[in-house]
């Protein structure tokens, strides 16, 4: 079958065709080995002409055991074979409890391909191919081979899928039928679905940082105000004596700052009628009774103006207003969350408007106001529902109940996105992602709870956006960098990879890619992934839908993995044009 070997680099050999010009068989992509007295190296047929095969060195083959990297090469004199079928077994993983088959070779008569899971699921995970290639069959027959699999109950996992589509639904929610251990859990943002949960988000769980992500802050100024908020929404919440003392303690400095300046007093009474109009309490409102001796004013009387242009009241509404402020209060800070609303929020913004400092700062003011715009513009939007949870819980217990299902553990979790804004869905990734990566990190026993996040489309969340600059870090980068240690780990699912961040696609160490036929895609791939060769580029340009490359830690040698089709399947095939054309 072979000829003569005629050239030998660090990478390659070059081997001569026999002399008769036939090859037996279809070697292209076929493993082959060199040997000796001395070695046996592994090889892959690249490339075949009229007169020359070229093959390339993968690595040795020492006691049965194959070791990636080729140190001693090949000599001239070595003899070359094809790899037999139960040599294919040391390249494709072992069977045991702690493999599973991931798919099945096209060129070894469908032999069967294992993975080690630690090594595939233990680090962060690419999966690439065009729209129709294969991608979302290729992960729902990867889930179901993971909970199909007979020596490894996977009871303890917790697979989060973010769903653009909502096509993993109809694969998944049979799990239970695999083992009644087993459970399938499904939040989604179609209100008129009749399965699963809306999806709902706990407000007073989010921080300064998830907040700017939501309300699309751009400033870091504007990070200063929503700080303000949350700790005003915070001591307000409970309604009680201490918010009462706080809010009017904020309306009391608000006044005093509009007296002392240089209006007029006209200009005066319309800036503190505006305070009032949006931040009111029972005793700071245009109605409330303002006791002077021996009679009563309102508190709109007060602010009569005179012929002179002056308030007769002022020094009664002076000494009534500085009552209520107590410099104290300013170092005050909030010990307990608590549970709170949009409106909530909103009246807290309103008060953060009216805090010292923003009232006479017209840009700081601006931006105040573009925060709330937008808050306003969610609280009335159908987005409100998603973030409006019936009762106080906590973080740790939120994530527990986002695990369980009818008192049962659930490892599979998949949020339906496809009803609302790419915005919306791409902060609401990043909630829960921050929400898992701070959740894992305070664990006293590290990495003891793994998450693994699946994010389907990935180039539509996963991107290269400004928060480094707004908040000092992109979640979806500190995660690819961070988070493998801590047990949360991710699998990108994409059709455009030249549209991911770069810092996440680098911190990837295994990649399943499917068909890719876009030059900037491929090119984007040849740049950031350092471990792929040319050839791989090349094979993956002819696969068939439903095959994939398979490369990386997972893998001893870069393999083309054929996937069965999952049973059930995904909701991701094409519309079928020529059905709904056809007349009833």
């Amino acid at each position: 079958m072979f000829g003569k070997i005629v050239y030998i680099s660090d990478t390659e050999a070059h081997v001569k065709v026999p002399e008769e010009g036939n090859l037996s068989t279809n070697i292209m992509n076929m493993h082959v080995i060199f040997e000796d007295d001395k070695k046996q190296i592994l090889g892959e047929v690249e490339d075949i002409s009229r007169e020359i095969i070229k093959i390339r060195l993968l690595g040795e083959i020492e006691n049965g055991k194959f070791v990636g990297g080729v140190i001693r090469k090949p000599t001239f004199t070595s003899s070359l074979r094809l790899i037999t079928k139960e040599e294919v077994g040391m390249l494709v993983g072992e069977d045991n409890a702690s493999s599973f088959v991931i798919g099945e070779s096209p060129l070894y008569d469908s032999y069967p391909i294992r993975v080690d899971i630690n090594d595939l699921f233990s680090s962060h995970m690419a999966i690439f191919g065009n729209s129709g290639s294969g991608k979302s069959c290729g992960v729902a027959r990867l889930l179901q081979n993971i909970f199909s699999n007979p020596k490894l109950l996977p009871f303890r996992s917790n697979f989060f899928i973010f769903d653009a589509y909502g096509e993993y639904h109809n694969a998944l929610q049979t799990v239970n039928q695999i083992n009644p251990n087993l459970n399938f859990k499904f939040y989604t943002t179609n209100v008129n679905q009749n399965e699963g949960e809306i999806l709902s988000i706990p407000l007073w769980l989010l921080d300064i940082d998830d907040m700017a992500l939501l309300l699309r802050a751009e400033k870091h100024s504007q990070l200063t105000i929503i700080e303000r908020m949350l700790k005003l929404v915070t001591i307000f919440a409970s309604n009680d004596e201490m918010s009462t003392k706080y809010k009017n303690h904020l309306i009391a400095k608000a006044i005093m700052s509009i007296l002392y300046t240089n209006q007029t007093a006209s200009s005066k009474r319309n800036d503190v009628f505006k305070i009032l109009a949006n931040c009111s309490t029972d005793q700071f409102n245009l109605e409330a009774p303002v006791q002077g001796i021996g009679y009563t004013r309102k508190f709109r009387e007060c602010f009569t103006i005179d012929t002179q242009g002056q308030f007769p009241e002022s020094i009664l509404m002076t000494e009534y207003v500085t009552s209520f402020i107590d410099e104290s209060l300013d170092k005050y800070e909030p010990t307990e969350m608590k549970y709170y609303t949009l409106e909530d929020l909103e009246k807290a913004l309103e008060f953060t408007l009216i805090s010292e400092g923003l009232l006479n700062n017209e840009e700081t003011y601006s931006d105040a106001i573009t925060l709330k715009v937008r808050l306003h513009s969610i609280t009335i939007s159908e987005n409100s529902r998603y973030l409006r949870y019936p009762n106080f819980v906590t973080a740790e217990n939120y994530i527990a109940s986002l695990v369980s299902k009818g008192g049962k553990k659930a490892q599979i979790i998949n949020f339906n996105l496809e009803d609302v804004e790419d915005w919306f869905a791409k902060v609401v990734c990043k909630i829960y992602t921050k929400m898992l990566f701070d959740f894992t990190k305070r664990l006293k026993n590290r990495a003891s709870i793994p998450f693994h996040i699946f994010v389907e489309e990935a180039h539509r969340y996963v991107q290269n956006d400004n928060d480094n600059e707004l908040i000092g870090y992109n979640i979806f980068e500190r995660v690819a960098k961070e988070g493998r240690k801590y047990g949360l780990i991710f699998n990108l699912i994409s059709q455009r990879p030249v549209e991911i961040s770069e810092t996440v696609i680098s911190q990837c160490a295994n990649f399943l890619i499917f068909k890719i036929t876009h030059p900037r895609d491929i090119d984007y791939i040849k740049k950031m992934l350092p471990n792929i060769s040319e050839e791989i580029v090349e094979k993956q340009k002819s696969l068939q839908p439903g095959t994939c490359m398979a490369f990386g830690a997972a893998f001893k040698v870069p393999m083309i993995v054929r996937m069965k089709m999952p049973d059930p399947a995904p909701s991701s095939s094409s519309c079928d044009v020529v059905s709904t054309w056809q007349a009833n």
